[in-house]
């Protein structure tokens, strides 16, 4: 066996199927809620910016860089 080879992942052989689109007849009627109610505050105003949340992520987790 060569070593270049040796670590090499290999796919397994199911044949994966995906999910056709969903619609939201076919959402739980509480994760509809819930994407009622954050694309509500998304429109409020209501979000933290992506600096503030990597601000504080890196307060409570020393180690992320």
């Amino acid at each position: 066996m060569n070593s270049n080879k040796k670590n090499i992942a290999k796919e397994p052989s199911e044949v994966y199927q995906t999910i056709p689109d969903v619609n939201a007849q076919e959402l739980h009627p509480v994760l509809v809620k819930l994407l009622e109610k954050s694309i509500q505050e998304a429109n409020e105003g209501k979000l933290i910016p992506h600096d503030e949340v990597m601000k504080r992520a890196k307060e409570k987790f020393p180690f992320l860089k």
